[in-house]
């Protein structure tokens, strides 16, 4: 009996896999199923058949034609393999097991976007993010005989937003305490503190309309712009780190009773405007100076600070990364939420049993389907239509994004083929995963999670099914080619 996931000759592994792929477009090949597996039988009419070994000897000529001479050796196994039968096995009941975790923090400084809002989750619930930024001027000069007139900010919207933007939101903007500095020099995160005055220097409530109009207008403090107008005027501040010392930045504060949405700006063209003018001999002409948000500076002054206060007693449970808890125990559920760190986990535990199967096998493809729970998601709470799919190790730190065999990052994909059915589910390519946890022991070292795509940039959230019940929420299916079980 021959077990082993790769055999000794790979290239009858690799004809299979062509083979495989190309009778089935051929119709070369029938199909029976039987007990979630599927025979591939050579047909005995002789017309297909000679077809059918012509497409072998091309095959073997293909994969033979490396630093090796072509001789009548290379032909025998082409021979053995014509002669047996070669069945895809499709399976469908490998465990599956699936858990919900958190992150201890995630680097927002890096974030694309503000995100500024607050709403109740009826899953996660309070989910609230503020912004923090530093300011600086684009010049330090006015003129002498220029005169003060006002002061706002401009806040530009970048077309992301999550959940009812039909209610209204409020934005107080206050003045920091402390020169924006990271604790460990290098990054903010979502739980980052900043201290900030209880005064607002402005504040705005609003209705979202972040598709169909351009930007916000905050009026903010007289006091603080003739402020800054005099020292820039006298020459109290002519540079970066002088006019920190004097004002060290903003933050933008939701209303404490807001259950509206979470707005993205655009941080690179959102500005704080100071406007002046100069009297000419007929009239005033007026003037302004923007002062721009600060990303370019090393370690970058600026953070989304993102917290959720859960409702969920599931949630509650995850106080550091290492703490997971099965889909089994969180009533067949795991969750995932960016901006605050929830991932779903998921690992494999039998997959080494496909060599209890007699013959050479090779594994011909594997996705993972995982289905939202229904109810979970509506036109507010919407679905994305990917999500990014991350390894992570025993301690469950992220090693890297899952690539494909092209290079590419794997990615899960809602499919709603069958949507008027309420069959929705995400599917996950992962062929190269399972065939590097078949030839090592990754199994026991790694996992996967899912994550949004630009998870520090978004709140969106998502409650997937776990294995449990008749739904099959979350299953693995693979196709697997077996031949040469005789030998």
């Amino acid at each position: 009996m021959k077990t082993s996931f790769l055999s000794t000759n790979g290239r009858a592994h690799l004809i299979v896999k062509i083979a495989y792929l190309v009778l089935k477009v051929s119709g070369l090949v029938y199909w029976g199923f039987r007990a979630r597996e599927t025979h591939l039988l050579l047909l005995s009419n002789y017309e297909r058949m000679k077809k059918f070994l012509g497409l072998i000897a091309v095959l073997t000529l293909m994969v033979s034609c490396s630093d090796d001479t072509i001789n009548d050796s290379d032909f025998v196994a082409g021979g053995t393999f014509t002669n047996s039968n070669i069945r895809v096995v499709q399976i469908d009941t490998m465990n599956v097991e699936t858990y919900t975790m958190k992150f201890d923090s995630l680097v927002t400084s890096q974030a694309t976007r503000m995100l500024i809002g607050r709403y109740v989750d009826p899953v996660f619930g309070t989910v609230k993010s503020s912004s923090y930024a530093e300011l600086l001027p684009y010049s330090y000069t006015i003129d002498s005989e220029a005169e003060y007139d006002s002061i706002a900010f401009f806040l530009k919207y970048d077309d992301y937003y999550y959940n009812d933007t039909l209610k209204s939101n409020t934005i107080h903007i206050k003045e920091l305490s402390e020169i924006l500095y990271p604790e460990d020099g290098s990054n903010f995160y979502n739980t980052s503190e900043v201290a900030y005055s209880e005064d607002d220097l402005g504040s705005i409530t609003y209705t979202p309309r972040p598709l169909e109009t351009d930007s916000l207008y905050i009026k903010l403090s007289d006091d603080l712009g003739q402020g800054i107008f005099e020292q820039l005027q006298q020459k109290d501040i002519t540079n970066t780190e002088e006019f920190k010392n004097y004002f060290p930045g903003i933050t933008f504060q939701p209303g404490e009773d807001d259950d509206g949405s979470i707005v993205g700006f655009d941080y690179s063209t959102s500005v704080m405007r100071m406007y002046y003018s100069i009297s000419e001999e007929n009239s005033r002409v007026q003037y302004a100076i923007d002062f721009a948000i600060n990303t370019s500076s090393s370690p970058i002054p600026f953070f989304n600070k993102m917290s959720v206060v859960e409702t969920n007693e599931y949630l509650t449970t995850l106080t550091d990364k290492e703490v997971v808890i099965n889909s089994s125990d969180s009533d067949n559920q795991s969750f995932v939420q960016s901006g605050i760190g929830y991932t779903t986990k998921i690992e494999f535990s039998n997959l080494k049993t496909l060599f209890d199967i007699e013959g050479q096998g090779t594994l011909l493809n594997a996705v993972l389907k995982i289905k939202p729970v229904l109810g979970s998601y509506s036109d507010e709470l919407a679905l994305r239509d990917n999500l990014s799919v991350y390894i992570v190790d025993t301690n469950n730190n992220i090693t890297n994004q899952l690539l494909g065999t092209d290079g590419a990052a794997v990615q899960a994909t809602l499919n709603l083929d069958n949507q008027e059915f309420n069959d929705i589910y995400y599917e996950i390519p992962l062929t190269t995963y399972i065939e590097g946890i078949l030839t090592t022991d990754r199994d026991a070292e790694y996992a996967i999670i899912l994550l949004p795509e630009n998870y520090n940039s978004t709140v969106d959230r998502f409650v997937l099914m776990g294995k449990e019940g008749a739904d099959e929420g979350v299953k693995l299916e693979l196709t697997y080619a077996i031949y040469d079980e005789d030998e």
